[in-house]
């Protein structure tokens, strides 16, 4: 971990990265790669120090209500917030200045800040998101080692659903030869079911790699499923997108499943649900602001 004293929080889209790294060891991270221009290691969290002093300066400041988001680049619930409680102190800014708030994470550490999401969703709009690759609990703890397995996440988006928070679910990526199958995306999407998801985003069944986040996917490729590499280099060489060779019919099992159950799979429609900023009156209705 290291501090840096940073000039800004907010982006032009209201997007926020309170930390930058991670260490959850997920193999296929694209925030590794290298044209996001991190200039330390991926595991030495940089920490903005003056964060919270500038969110604050910057919602006091703004003229009109809208939707923060994080969560993009770096996981907000790394375990490092549980000793500096940075999103935490973020959520509680939002919830004073009534800003509605979309988050995405891998982590059921999103529990401990049920009361804030609570509260923010009462006077606005709290959506969690949450990402789901693998089904199976063995191989979710080789592909994403320190984080909550999947089944944990799933038992977080039924607590946030009980608790009246709309969740939305990322189904990406789908590695190749490794979790693009029926059961895979089956028990995903039931989950999705179980736990009641507003939507769930897919933009295809395959990864995507680029110079930085390449190289550790294949070193951890040889470590852990011995082979891996060498088929992935024979059929996509040098490819950007490492679509499935089961991509079609497994988005055609992803989109029928989603309709027949009343899943919104419309990526645009749910990208529009998450910008939407939503005032809530004390009657209990809802005005709309994009």
């Amino acid at each position: 971990m290291h501090y840096v004293h940073a000039k800004g929080i907010l982006s032009a889209q209201n997007r926020m990265n309170l930390y930058r790294g991670c260490s959850h060891g997920c193999i296929y991270c694209d925030s590794r790669s290298r044209c996001y221009h991190m200039e330390h290691d991926f595991e030495d969290i940089e920490v903005k120090e003056n964060a919270i002093e500038l969110l604050e300066r910057t919602l006091r400041r703004k003229r009109s209500k809208c939707m923060l988001g994080t969560g993009a680049m770096t996981d907000p619930y790394i375990p490092l917030e549980e000793q500096l409680g940075y999103v935490r102190k973020a959520l509680a800014l939002a919830d004073q200045y009534e800003f509605g708030v979309t988050l995405i994470t891998k982590s059921n550490r999103v529990l401990r800040d049920l009361d804030l999401l609570q509260s923010i969703h009462e006077k606005t709009k709290c959506v969690v998101q949450m990402t789901l690759t693998t089904f199976d609990e063995a191989l979710c703890r080789k592909l994403e080692p320190n984080v909550s397995t999947t089944k944990e996440r799933f038992e977080a988006l039924k607590r946030l659903q009980e608790a009246g928070i709309p969740t939305v679910v990322w189904l990406c990526p789908i590695l190749p030869f490794l979790n693009d199958t029926e059961e895979n995306i089956q028990g995903i999407l039931h989950y999705c079911m179980d736990a009641k998801v507003y939507g769930v985003i897919c933009f295809g069944m395959g990864v995507t790699l680029r110079e930085g986040n390449r190289e550790y996917f294949y070193r951890q490729l040889d470590r852990l499923f011995p082979g891996m590499k060498e088929q992935y280099i024979r059929v996509y060489g040098n490819r950007y997108e490492l679509n499935s060779p089961r991509n079609r019919e497994l988005m055609e099992l992803f989109h029928q499943t989603c309709e027949k159950n009343h899943i919104i799979h419309d990526n645009r429609q749910i990208f529009a649900y998450l910008s939407t900023f939503e005032q809530k009156s004390q009657n209990g209705q809802l005005s709309l602001f994009d």
